[in-house]
């Protein structure tokens, strides 16, 4: 049966118990409420059509259904959360013209409007592979921050580059460049890609950064950079970014 959606799009959030820097973490409560249930709560505002929760990890699976969230069992060794979707994206059947927003199992601020822009940027721009955002460097800590990854785009706006170093770097300058912008990890994808990239070799510049993204880039494929106004909260990294992050959910509830 295929679950196909003509109009609207699917969220898909990729949520991992063993991460490195801090396990259980889509589990951690913040004011209470597991994190990831924060994303769902993200996702459910949007104009998404459909929203999956893709883990490998049953006691995640356990509090999602739950709370009513459909839930995809991956496999335990996908390299990243783009490998994760794309298994979701052959479990459910969804036609290959099918949209899908990746969202972030750590992202429990993002802001909803931004994943309906994100989708139809994606169909404003048939010829990119992927779309995403980014958004100007509002100082230079988050600039030499590696948690903070940096994109440089051509004129079109399709992504030349994404390092966790300071790009791009000024050689008589040293202030933060006109043209430096953060990238926002939340990525959409058609269906029909995503099968091509779960094919994909892992690239030496992946491999380097850490970021799924250079693979794209490395098989000759466009991802469209979209920029937004003004800052976008980043996820939850670390354990020190729980408090920050509460407050920031207390303003958003208050709002």
């Amino acid at each position: 049966m295929n679950t196909s959606s003509e109009s609207g799009f699917h969220v898909v959030i990729p949520a991992r118990y063993g991460s490195t820097r801090f396990p259980g973490k889509p589990l951690h409560c913040l004011l209470g409420k597991p994190m990831v249930l924060h994303v769902v709560d993200r996702a459910r505002a949007s104009s998404a059509s459909s929203i999956v929760v893709a883990t490998d990890d049953d006691r995640i699976a356990a509090v999602c259904e739950d709370a009513k969230v459909d839930v995809v069992m991956t496999q335990a060794d996908h390299p990243s959360g783009t490998d994760r979707i794309a298994e979701v994206a052959r479990v459910k059947r969804w036609a290959p013209e099918d949209r899908i927003v990746g969202l972030q199992g750590d992202e429990p601020a993002m802001p909803s409007s931004h994943i309906d822009l994100l989708a139809e940027n994606l169909t404003r721009h048939p010829d990119a592979a992927m779309a995403s955002l980014c958004f100007a460097v509002q100082n230079a800590e988050d600039w030499h921050n590696p948690d903070r990854v940096k994109v440089v785009c051509d004129h079109q706006g399709m992504a030349l580059y994404f390092s966790r170093a300071p790009i791009p770097h000024q050689r008589d300058n040293n202030a933060v460049p006109d043209a430096a912008r953060i990238h926002i990890g939340m990525y959409a994808y058609r269906c029909e890609f995503l099968e091509r990239y779960a094919g994909l070799p892992a690239s030496a510049l992946e491999s380097l950064e850490q970021l799924e993204q250079l693979r794209v880039l490395d098989a000759g494929y466009q991802i469209h950079m979209h920029t937004v106004p003004g800052a976008v909260a980043h996820g939850v990294d670390r354990i020190d970014d729980v408090e920050s992050m509460e407050l920031l959910l207390e303003a958003m509830t208050r709002a």
